[in-house]
């Protein structure tokens, strides 16, 4: 069989189709007044443009289905991962993975995934787009796009693909930005806090330590072998709670002189190897200057394959061939 040759894709992965949101139509329990405020707030939030190409090949996208409880808040969906995979086997994660050729935007991505993994509809009369962040970056040198979606028919029902997905459960959205439990806690978890961190530095340029955060929250299914919300995962269900409630978590959300998003994806695509092979393969043009200056690189000439030593280098080099001739 020949191999399937890839559409013609839009540069821009950012580009979506945002339909009508009839929250009064849908087969939901009755709306809370934060959880109202919370969905036109994600409905008008604006993903900024950082201007910044991303090869396909380290392209990925999640989603984070939010539906309404019986109260009338709103959850988010999470999965456990299955045992058998070879990367992150056993976490708490969200729907998605990477783009593949016939995904033409990052919510097709992670419609596709969520689609494969959780067997949710990719109809959007059903499950409506609400909004798409900023892009994350994760650890294993993937551009991560979060696409926020509302389920609106609660008579839905899961088909979890064994092979990936353990099992699926759901968290309040607002408890992300919250230290306190949203379930009761058991006399004998007392000592482990709903909400933790860890700090750590990671390289960044001009020789400088970047400090980092990665956030935990407990899902109170731990007795059960369920790991906590952790890292990436966390980092993005706290960006989509602080747009949805337009309020801050209370608990700092980076430690101090950490760099902003787009330095810290700017670096990265100028740092890591796996960034600057997809670059070439695809033959993507990029502006390394532009990324250098987002990145706060001073004399540094990383990813770009150019001489790296410093200028004054170079010239006490060139003196000492000339004195060499004298």
């Amino acid at each position: 069989m020949s191999p399937r040759k890839a559409p013609n894709l839009p540069s821009n992965l950012l580009r979506y189709h945002r339909p009508r949101l009839r929250a009064a139509d849908a087969r939901i329990p009755s709306l809370s007044e934060q959880s109202k405020q919370c969905l036109r707030n994600l409905v008008a939030y604006k993903c900024p443009n950082f201007g910044i190409p991303i090869p396909r090949a380290r392209s990925a996208a999640v989603l984070v289905a939010l539906f309404v409880g019986r109260m009338g808040d709103l959850y988010v969906l999470l999965s456990r991962r299955s045992a058998t995979l070879r990367t992150y086997a056993g976490d708490t994660s969200l729907p998605g993975g990477k783009a593949d050729p016939e995904d033409g935007t990052a919510e097709d991505t992670a419609r596709r995934e969520a689609f494969e993994e959780i067997g949710l509809p990719r109809d959007r009369r059903k499950v409506p787009l609400l909004c798409i962040l900023e892009p994350f970056v994760a650890g294993n040198a993937m551009v991560v796009t979060p696409v926020v979606v509302l389920i609106l028919d609660n008579t839905l029902r899961p088909i979890l693909n064994d092979a990936e997905v353990a099992s699926l459960f759901s968290h309040p959205l607002a408890s992300f930005l919250s230290t306190s439990p949203p379930f009761p806690a058991e006399p004998e978890s007392l000592e482990v806090p709903y909400y933790s961190y860890k700090d750590w530095f990671m390289p960044g340029p001009n020789g400088v330590q970047w400090p980092s955060r990665a956030h935990s929250f407990l899902t109170g299914r731990e007795a059960g072998g369920v790991k906590p919300v952790f890292g990436l995962t966390a980092s993005i269900m706290i960006r989509v709670a602080s747009i949805g409630y337009a309020r801050t978590p209370e608990f700092e959300v980076q430690p101090p002189r950490a760099p902003k998003l787009e330095a810290r994806l700017a670096w990265a695509l100028l740092s890591r190897p796996e960034f600057r092979e997809a670059y070439s393969k695809e033959g993507i043009k990029v502006d390394w200057g532009r990324l250098r200056r987002l990145a706060e690189v001073h004399e540094a000439r990383s990813g770009e394959g150019k001489d790296r030593d410093s200028r004054p280098r170079r010239r006490e080099r060139e003196k000492q061939k000339i004195r060499s001739k004298l």
